[in-house]
């Protein structure tokens, strides 16, 4: 799990105090650091559920919210931002074009920063055609949005350049994406 572990290493070091995260076989590992790392949210007896989870980072409080679509998890972002938090979101690049219209209309005339912690599908090594057109088109939609992407190779570099890439989204007022691809998971075997 060191490639996951990189990714939350870097999270917690940023002071990301509130991730969404859309189930991808690739962040699994990741997911399940962030949950594990989590307790469920006793403090608001107003309601029991108990997909939102807590724990402590160097910022104080962690949230963790579970979302069905990319979109849904934009939206979700941009008003913990607008609450105070700073965001993360979990999502496979398939559900970036999902999520164009909520990062233009929300992200793009808000000035909202997120860090986009992208699982990267559709390239080498990919066993499902499915994902293939969405994998060669990601990176041209994120320059069209004007998002700017890194692709670590290794554990050390994403861990490294979340720390960098979240402080870049802060100072841009706009997403920033890391790009991890399925070479990149090996780190997990």
């Amino acid at each position: 799990m060191k490639a996951s572990k990189a990714v939350y290493d870097g999270i917690r070091e940023s002071n990301i105090n509130f991730v969404v995260g859309v189930p991808c076989a690739n962040l699994k590992n990741l997911i399940n650091l962030i949950e594990n790392g989590c307790n469920t949210n006793n403090n608001d007896n107003s309601h029991n559920d108990n997909s939102i989870k807590t724990n402590e980072n160097n910022n104080g409080e962690m949230i963790y919210i579970p979302a069905t679509r990319e979109e849904e998890g934009i939206g979700i972002c941009a008003g913990a931002h607008l609450a105070g938090r700073k965001t993360a979101i979990l999502m496979q690049n398939s559900g970036l074009g999902n999520s164009i219209n909520a990062i233009g209309s929300l992200c793009k005339v808000y000035q909202i920063p997120m860090l986009m912690i992208i699982s990267h599908r559709g390239e080498l090594k990919e066993k499902i055609p499915a994902q293939i057109p969405m994998g060669r088109w990601t990176k041209n939609l994120l320059e069209t949005a004007e998002i700017p992407y890194y692709c670590p190779k290794t554990p050390e570099e994403a861990y490294k350049i979340i720390i960098h890439a979240s402080e870049y989204a802060e100072t841009m007022g706009y997403p920033v994406a890391i790009l991890l691809d399925a070479l990149y998971w090996e780190y997990d075997v």
